[in-house]
């Protein structure tokens, strides 16, 4: 036996999560569907590109009154 042969370990919440994917199969395929509602968006670069266009610059101090 080599002298860096170790016995496998896992820790408690990788046995946990095993444990859940085995209980529920489709937790991944669930997971993924939720993650694309929120942040997989696809964009559309002209309106993108419009919108930056059309921004206004903001003053150095937001909260100062403009002096005339």
């Amino acid at each position: 036996m080599s002298i860096f042969a170790r016995p496998h370990y896992t820790s408690e919440i990788t046995n946990f999560i095993e444990e859940m994917k085995q209980k529920k199969p489709t937790l991944e395929a669930e997971q993924r569907a939720g993650r694309s509602l929120l942040w997989d968006k696809h964009l559309d670069r002209s309106l993108l590109d419009e919108y930056q266009q059309g921004a206004v610059p903001q003053q150095p101090y937001v909260y100062q009154t403009r002096v005339k």
